[in-house]
């Protein structure tokens, strides 16, 4: 099989080259372009064709955000973020590459004398190589607005708690699907949302940008409350307790996944039965598979995204396979099942 060709778009001559070498070692990849600037890039996308790109977000001239979209119009490329996790603005910049077409973000090297260079190195080229599978396409806008209603489903209980699990592509959808929701929704919502734990604060700070309820980092032991969205931090579990608390955990990673959407699922499952809802969304992987069809077992409303609009099919397609899903959904449909499942109707 031949490498993985990868373009790197970086200012910084000192990262370039470092990113440069980090790629050049990898066995899986090969180094196609390294070039300091988006327009540069740009120019040499069609010629160079690379199956990867490595993209900065503070860029002279046109940014790193900018750069995603032309990109996706013109020549759709799976595009990795490079991204300071400390850098408040290029934080922003790195979730709204995602919202255009990025698939996910890493954190940039500091340099092999730093410490947890080697794990730093690793994930940005098993991502690099990983991303580069991702079938990235124009899609018509008409794939992405059926006009179809969504099913009616039979009766269910109304839930007490939502949760809502996400991968590769997870960041735009979940702002599609908390963005349909009012700021005093009436339930809480837990999030699992599979990213680098240097970025979980900047995401969640992002969602709150973004949505009507109030989205913040979920806290060990603390109640949840309706009109908030709690994310799970960063390499931490996020489930809930027999006593309707959140529970966060550093046990181990349940099928390589920490925090896993297995359980979140599997908690809601064991101690709120038919009262928890869950969603699965966008994702590479099986992660929530097992925790939805252990809910749906148990009562609860179960919706996973459908293939025509999920970037990655694998997590829901899982979850549909084990016979765990109550309906599969475009993404624009499940915002408002939601609503309808806790008796507010879409405005």
């Amino acid at each position: 099989m031949n490498p993985v060709r990868v373009m790197i778009v970086e200012d910084s001559a000192v990262v370039r080259q470092l990113l440069a070498h980090i790629v050049s070692r990898d066995p899986r990849l090969a180094l196609a372009a390294a070039l300091d600037s988006a327009e540069a890039a740009l120019a040499e996308l069609e010629r160079v064709r690379p199956d990867v790109i490595s993209m900065d977000i503070r860029l002279p001239g046109m940014d790193g955000l900018e750069a995603t979209r032309r990109i996706m119009a013109e020549r759709p490329t799976p595009i990795v973020v490079i991204a300071d996790a400390v850098e408040e603005r290029g934080l922003r910049i790195s979730m709204n590459a995602l919202r255009a077409g990025a698939l996910t973000v890493v954190e940039k090297p500091l340099g092999p004398s730093r410490e947890g260079w080697e794990g730093v190195a690793e994930a940005i080229c098993t991502q690099l190589y990983i991303m580069s599978q991702v079938p990235v396409i124009r899609r018509r806008p008409s794939a992405l607005a059926v006009p179809r209603p969504a099913p009616a489903l039979p009766g269910a209980t109304r839930p007490s708690l939502v949760g809502i699990a996400a991968s590769t592509g997870g960041p735009p959808a979940l702002a599609r699907v908390l963005g349909a929701l009012p700021s005093d929704f009436a339930v809480p919502v837990l999030v699992v949302q599979h990213m680098g734990a240097p970025f979980m604060e900047g995401f969640a700070a992002w969602l709150d940008g973004l949505v009507g309820p109030r989205v913040g980092i979920a806290r060990d032991r603390e109640l949840p409350r309706p009109g908030h969205v709690y994310v799970a931090p960063g390499d931490r579990h996020l489930g809930v307790t027999g006593g309707g608390l959140m529970q966060v955990s550093e046990a181990p990673p349940v099928g390589g996944q920490r925090p896993a959407a297995d359980v979140l699922f599997s908690s809601m499952a064991r101690f709120l039965g038919p009262r928890g809802m869950g969603i699965l969304l966008t994702g590479m992987g099986e992660d929530g598979a097992r925790g939805l069809a252990t809910l749906h077992g148990a009562g609860g409303l179960t919706l996973a995204e459908d293939e025509t609009t999920a970037v990655v099919y694998g997590m829901p397609a899982a979850a549909a396979r084990l016979g765990g899903v109550s309906a599969l959904l475009p993404l624009d449909l499940i915002g408002p099942r939601l609503l309808r499942a806790v008796g507010a109707e879409p405005s």
